[in-house]
């Protein structure tokens, strides 16, 4: 089954809201430059339209929850910024020109494990259950091919739930990042959020 009824859209909104939130002021602290996000917005893709909105390489972050949830994750970053994000990080002017090597990869998996560990901090909260993840795993990517994200998802998976939300750093970085996960995955973080939710009622 590949819908999520509407209820369940708008819990994965407000995770995502919440979590990629704190994220963003995580990521803020790191490049010392003001980090703005939008509301996210969430939908169902197919697995063929995952690389849709890329041109030439992209980034790939892929992330594992190994405590409080079970499964990974992918963010898809675009070269440009992750070149800007980088050279922020380093005192740079936040230069944009160039291609990702091995130090822009090894400053945003830097980058992306102190973000996600903010996530997983208020996911935590939401969810009333210890979460936490492993080091993120960064790798360059050509969009003629979905090889590598499919190897991510070696089960045959052919729709996932793509969360979306726009990023301006200062007029520096005006983008946007997006995050996919499989819709079981999905399901079981709505879930627990319901539970917690029922939890806390009954204990109000």
């Amino acid at each position: 089954m590949n819908e999520l009824s509407a209820a369940e859209i708008d819990i994965l909104g407000e995770i995502a809201n919440i979590s990629i939130g704190n994220a963003a002021t995580t990521l803020s602290m790191m490049v010392n430059h003001k980090v703005d996000i939008t509301m996210p917005n969430v939908k169902i893709v197919r697995r063929s339209e995952v690389l849709d909105d890329y041109e030439k390489k992209c980034i790939l972050v892929q992330i594992h929850y190994i405590k409080g949830l079970s499964g990974n994750n992918v963010f898809i970053l675009k070269e440009p910024d992750v070149v800007c994000m980088t050279d922020l990080m380093m005192g740079g002017p936040g230069n944009s020109e160039g291609e990702v090597g091995e130090l822009q990869l090894s400053a945003i998996s830097e980058a992306m494990n102190q973000m996600m560990g903010a996530s997983a901090t208020s996911m935590s909260v939401m969810l009333s259950d210890m979460v936490d993840i492993s080091t993120p795993e960064v790798s360059t990517i050509d969009v003629d091919s979905i090889k590598t994200f499919e190897k991510i998802f070696e089960d045959g998976l052919e729709a996932f739930v793509k969360i979306s939300f726009k990023m301006d750093v200062e007029n520096l970085i005006d983008s946007s990042m997006v995050q996919f996960y499989p819709i079981s995955f999905a399901r079981d973080m709505c879930r627990m959020f319901k539970e917690n939710g029922e939890k806390l009622a009954m204990e109000a």
